[in-house]
């Protein structure tokens, strides 16, 4: 989907494009009820018209809203304008954990600082059976006020503990196999859950050019060797 400045979702004027990735669009926009800028995420164009990706796109919005911690992103509202579903979240300033990563990699106290602030944003979610699958240094961001904010439950999982709201969303089925398999555990890959922190951990620390989580792990690699 494509905006120019001046669209409008609903009450949002569309000001300027964010960034985009395999799963969504974002904008900058202005809530002009508000008076304030906000984020505005949409489908990219290739998948808003497939039912499975809009609904886990419209799942990942409810999960997110059951959840209130500042280590996780914020969500405002969501909507539909011309067949065209987004949703709206707080506006962050700053970058990602991968572009902000030095060549020499970050202090282990700026890591461990990082790590903790990660930790409690999953726990939170854990406390009500949301389970992120797919931690990596895309999917964490660094505000321009030093905050570590969790992005992406997109592959979340949904468990009992879940609230009967987050239940409603669960994004993908238990025991399916979804993630980024470098930062995947091998539990996770068995269709188990698993958090996978310490990789992260690791490749901020280091920034090893050779690194590939996991890929060299002989459990990982016996579970996806072809059988037969």
């Amino acid at each position: 989907m494509t905006f120019s400045r001046g669209d409008h979702l609903g009450r949002y004027e569309v000001l300027g494009p964010i960034g985009a990735g395999g799963m969504g669009e974002v904008w900058r926009a202005r809530d002009t009820e508000l008076g304030r800028e906000v984020a505005v995420k949409v489908l990219p164009e290739a998948l808003a018209s497939e039912p499975r990706r809009v609904e886990r796109f419209r799942r990942e919005a409810r999960a997110l809203a059951a959840l209130s911690h500042p280590n996780l992103l914020e969500i405002h509202d969501v909507g539909s304008s011309n067949g065209l579903d987004y949703v709206i979240t707080e506006l962050l300033e700053g970058d990602c954990l991968r572009a902000a990563i030095p060549p020499k990699g970050l202090p282990w106290q700026k890591v461990a600082e990082i790590g903790a602030a990660a930790a409690d944003g999953l726990a939170a979610a854990h406390g009500r059976g949301i389970i992120h699958r797919d931690l990596k240094p895309e999917n964490l961001f660094l505000t321009a006020n030093g905050r570590v904010k969790i992005l992406d439950f997109g592959l979340a999982s949904v468990h009992e503990e879940a609230s009967a709201d987050a239940r409603n969303a669960t994004i993908t089925e238990v025991g399916t196999v979804m993630g980024t398999p470098g930062y995947m555990a091998p539990e996770q890959v068995k269709g188990r859950q698993a958090v996978a922190t310490g990789y992260a951990n690791y490749e901020w620390l280091h920034v090893d050019p050779d690194f590939e989580p996991l890929w060299g792990d002989p459990e990982f690699q016996e579970i996806l060797r072809p059988k037969g």
